[in-house]
């Protein structure tokens, strides 16, 4: 789906079926990261051979993507740098009982994705492939302006979730509310999914391979990495259930990445960026707090939500700087989990499985390597945010 220009799915379609119209057989088409984009059913009798669907073929179209080991070895026979029909022979050993033929879509000499085609004996005339070829240039000028519209439009949703409050938000915020037209005005929620694995600003996934999404874009994570941050669409603000499964869906089929956060359901784009805060800091808490996660919602993290706002640095309190040194690790999580268990001394020992003068021993020690006094509340209190923020 062009995100500024247009919905180009009914086009791509009535494409990719001229293609199957012209060459007698079903047709696919993927962009050049193997993500499927349109499905052309043809059959000479009206019906799909089950043969067609050999394991490859079948995953294609049941998920919509193909493996990166599948997309490694079509890349083998050279498609990415054709400019003309490539055949690919049947390998039963990799999943593909059927040959192919794959006609790169191009636009200004640079790949854009790619038609396939089951190579059935005798195949398909030099004349119809060049036919088909024609069909796959006009596809190729489609992706292409696809591709600028979601850069643009990628651009404008980082500025929008980045930018410092003034005319620069302002900006990105309606040109957003343009691009996206009654979608953008609906209930919605932004994720943060984190780390995202490349450092490449521009290498996100399209908004159509994520369910529900309506922008995507990466933005800086830390001072080397990045994150991913999608606005998902929503029925309602309280059914936040099509942003848990885009998070949940990109954490399984993403290398590298480790967590998400879900910030609070909002309708409208006036509260991108914090809606934005909400979701990387519920990301952060994921990745500080395995249990909270792998995808958590901005409004189940607890005393992270105040946490997360405080500067990096706080953590480093002079009072508890000793105790969160590496030497002192052990002592660090034994305080830790006395604080969680509010004091209770039978519970944490039991925990940690150590006898309860074990703890008493080592509780002495906190007191003495920072100061403080663990039967003072506001002492507590600072020591156990020290201890959750060092997780951040």
């Amino acid at each position: 789906m062009s995100q500024a220009s247009g919905d180009h799915h009914g086009d791509y379609q009535e494409l990719v079926d001229d293609i199957s119209e012209l060459l007698g057989a079903p047709a696919t088409l993927e962009n050049r990261d193997f993500e499927l984009l349109a499905f052309g059913a043809y059959d000479s009798e009206g019906e799909l051979d089950a043969s067609a669907l050999d394991p490859v073929r079948a995953r294609s179209i049941l998920t919509r993507r193909s493996t990166p080991a599948v997309r490694a070895w079509f890349e083998g026979f050279g498609i990415t740098r054709a400019t003309g029909p490539v055949r690919i022979p049947p390998t039963p050993e990799a999943g593909v009982y059927r040959g192919r033929i794959c006609l790169p879509v191009r636009h200004r000499s640079v790949v854009l994705g790619y038609v396939w085609l089951l190579d059935d004996d005798p195949g398909p005339s030099a004349e119809q492939l060049t036919a088909a070829m024609e069909v796959a240039d006009r596809i190729g000028a489609l992706l292409a302006d696809e591709a600028q519209a979601g850069a643009d439009l990628s651009r404008e949703f980082r500025t929008a979730l980045t930018a410092e409050r003034g005319w620069q938000r302002d900006m990105a915020v309606a040109a957003l509310r343009t691009a996206l037209g009654a979608r953008g005005e609906g209930p919605h929620a932004l994720v943060c999914v984190a780390p995202w694995p490349s450092a490449d600003p521009d290498d996100a996934p399209s908004a159509r391979t994520v369910p529900h999404a309506t922008a995507v874009c990466t933005v800086p994570w830390g001072t080397t990495a990045r994150s991913l941050a999608l606005l998902v669409r929503l029925r309602a603000t309280d059914v936040p259930a099509p942003a848990l499964t885009a998070a949940s869906r990109l954490l399984k089929e993403t290398e590298g990445a480790v967590a998400a956060g879900v910030g609070a359901p909002r309708t409208g784009l006036a509260g991108l960026g914090a809606g934005w805060q909400e979701a990387s800091a519920a990301a952060r808490a994921a990745l500080a707090e395995p249990h909270l996660g792998p995808v958590a919602e901005w409004g189940a993290i607890g005393p992270y939500r105040l946490l997360t706002a405080l500067p990096p640095d706080t953590a480093q309190d002079p009072a508890v700087r000793t105790l969160l040194s590496p030497a002192h690790q052990e002592l660090a999580r034994t305080a830790e989990i006395y604080l969680d268990r509010a004091g209770q001394a039978g519970r944490t020992a039991a925990e940690l499985g150590i006898h309860r003068q074990t703890l008493y021993y080592r509780l002495s020690r906190v007191e003495q390597l920072t100061g403080l006094d663990l039967d003072d509340g506001e002492d507590r209190l600072l020591l156990h945010m020290a201890l959750k923020g060092a997780r951040l």
